[in-house]
């Protein structure tokens, strides 16, 4: 390898560094906000049954199609894929994105909060 090459290298992982440790942050911060969540959903599969869904996975997934759990007949109807904006607006306001949800839950005020939870749930989609 070449210095210059060397250099580029150095270069490139000084800066990747900062930003997983920061993206790593974000993570942690998600899951402390899952802890919200966690009273009713599950991410993982232990068999273990909550009033919600289990939302491992759930980035990417379309809403209301999760086999063994049974959605209101909006959440079934509505279609909605589970990405960053979609799952931001849910969480900001859940009822207004789906009148007819199940949740009871008013949603995350602080868009900190919901980046970060969402975050923490495209990592266990991605896992």
């Amino acid at each position: 390898m070449n210095t210059v090459h060397g250099l580029l290298l150095g270069l490139a992982l000084a800066l990747a560094h900062p930003a997983s440790h920061a993206w790593a942050d974000i993570i942690d911060d998600g899951e402390v906000v899952f802890k919200k969540c966690s009273e009713c959903h599950n991410i993982i599969d232990d068999g273990t049954k909550k009033t919600g869904p289990n939302l491992g996975g759930v980035i990417g997934r379309k809403a209301g199609t999760l086999k063994g759990y049974t959605y209101s007949p909006a959440m079934a109807a509505s279609g909605i894929p589970w990405n960053r904006e979609n799952m931001d607006r849910y969480l900001t306001h859940p009822s207004a994105l789906v009148p007819g949800t199940k949740t009871t839950f008013p949603g995350l005020k602080e868009a900190a909060d919901r980046a970060a939870v969402i975050s923490f749930l495209e990592a266990q989609s991605e896992s």
